[in-house]
């Protein structure tokens, strides 16, 4: 074990490069977040006039105009219900679920110091899915199936932390780690035995479908749920966010530094949770933003979690409203984004880690 001492020296070279590297950054990164924020607001007009009943952007633009004061447009009133009640809430739902998705694999990554961290590494996902499968086969009204959703993800989670602190390792997180991946998988046999027993003309089809994630069934009232949801989780991150670079260090430095360790893992494994369980339950499950998101973030701006957070949630809300958008414009049938979310980030991951060795 490092004396306090040589661990003092370690932590301060590596906040003196953290520094540097910030300072390097001191003029780049406003641009790149502003930069960031107008391909959102471009993606976001783009995304309110796409789909099967398209709208020209001049006729989106009066439209938003019309909320401001400007005279209302002469425009049938299917193109402002579209507007509205559908495709309104429905891209405010893929930003808000691309942002938390990706704040939560940001967080976890550094909880665990691990870039392969992703949201369902507790089983928080696998949990919801127990949840919503169950909510859909008991017949349950939506609202029900959402909350059953939201619950499962949270049980899932405080069960593998109970018994990942109890069990006799010395590593935590290693013990978090394997319990997450065997509650996991526990929980996965339970989502398969459900569906064999499910209704295959009826049951089977909605738990299929919610299994790979959809924004079609949003409404305000879930978005105003994901919302406050939402912003229960990120709290946490932005409360510790000046802290957390300090998990870049060894434990031993960290307690050198006088930082609580249980306090600081507990706060962003919760808050990840609460984020990841939102999103699940109201869009169901949507890999691989929470994993690929966060490295393409480290790419731009590094690796200090003060920097990389803001960022990350940025990118993830674009690349997921992208993915919707597309998802929902390229044929006559909607194609559910967890199934465009795989086949782009196996990809870019791999491409990413090729990126990262080149460096």
């Amino acid at each position: 074990m490092a004396s306090s001492p040589q661990a003092l020296e370690r932590c301060h070279a590596r906040a003196a490069r953290l520094r540097a590297d910030a300072r390097s950054m001191r003029y780049s990164y406003p641009v790149l977040l502003a930069g960031l924020a107008l391909a959102l607001l471009v993606a976001g007009l783009i995304a309110l006039g796409s789909g099967s009943f398209p709208l020209p952007l001049v006729d989106v633009l009066r439209l938003l105009a019309a909320q401001l004061g400007a005279p209302p447009p002469d425009l049938p009133a299917s193109a402002e219900t579209v507007l509205w009640q559908i495709r309104g809430p429905r891209v405010l739902a893929a930003l808000a679920v691309g942002a938390a998705l990706a704040a939560s694999g940001t967080a976890l990554q550094s909880v665990f110091r691990n870039p392969l961290a992703a949201p369902d590494l507790l089983g928080v996902s696998a949990g919801s899915a127990v949840g919503a499968v169950l909510g859909i086969f008991l017949g349950w009204a939506i609202w029900a199936i959402q909350a059953a959703a939201f619950v499962g993800g949270l049980a899932a989670v405080a069960v593998v932390y109970a018994i990942g602190t109890a069990l006799p390792l010395r590593d935590r997180t290693l013990s978090l780690v394997l319990v997450g991946i065997a509650v996991g998988s526990m929980l996965g046999s339970v989502v398969a035995l459900v569906k064999t027993l499910a209704d295959p003309y009826t049951q089977l089809p909605a738990i299929t479908f919610w299994l790979l994630g959809s924004f079609a069934s949003i409404g305000q009232a879930d978005l105003a749920g994901l919302a406050l949801c939402a912003i229960a989780g990120l709290i946490p991150l932005l409360l510790m966010r000046w802290r957390a670079d300090a998990l870049m260090l060894s434990d031993d430095e960290v307690r050198a530094l006088g930082v609580g360790l249980p306090l600081l893992r507990l706060s962003l494994v919760v808050g990840a949770t609460l984020l990841t369980a939102a999103t699940v339950a109201a869009a169901g499950i949507i890999g691989w933003i929470g994993l690929v998101v966060p490295h393409a973030a480290r790419l731009l701006v590094g690796a200090s979690f003060p920097r990389l957070l803001p960022v990350a949630m940025l990118l993830g809300a674009l690349l997921m409203l992208v993915i919707d958008t597309v998802g929902r414009s390229i044929g006559q049938a909607e194609l559910p984004p967890g199934v465009l979310t795989a086949l782009i980030g196996a990809p870019v991951l791999f491409v990413l880690m090729l990126r990262r060795r080149d460096d």
